[in-house]
């Protein structure tokens, strides 16, 4: 199992993002032998607001239905549980730039035992797991 967050999505599919490169070069090796994919609804958001709000609804649209349709990825609903424990898990941190989606994202990966994410963010490496690419 892995996670998937917001900054791997927006590396895969923004030509211009620093880290688009390494996203490529990674997918094209790593999708070949996909494991379970799980990711979160808030990911999914930040994901489709992020190209809505610069200009690109279409193609906002176009990795949300790619993202909903894909038969590897599983989307955990943020409910009031898990969203409590983001948010008691944020507020403990306050040392740390942490978002509430990241936040969010780790208590999740813990409640399920994944141990990786897909992201470039550092966030994921202070909080204890490992990240891919390397």
């Amino acid at each position: 199992m892995i996670f998937l967050d917001t900054g791997y999505i927006i590396a895969l599919e923004a030509a211009d993002d620093q880290n688009h490169e390494a996203a490529l070069r990674h997918w094209v090796l790593f999708s070949k032998n996909l494991p379970l994919v799980f990711t979160t609804t808030y990911v999914f958001d930040e994901v489709v607001t992020f190209f809505n709000n610069r200009g690109h609804h279409p193609k906002s649209v176009e990795i949300g239905n790619n993202l909903l349709k894909s038969p590897s990825i599983r989307f955990i609903h943020v409910d009031q549980s898990l969203f409590q424990e983001g948010w008691s898990y944020f507020k403990k941190h306050s040392d740390k730039s942490y978002s509430l989606t990241d936040c969010i994202s780790f208590v999740l990966m813990k409640h399920l035992g994944i141990k990786t994410a897909l992201t470039f963010d550092s966030h994921f490496i202070q909080a204890g797991f490992k990240t891919l690419p390397i």
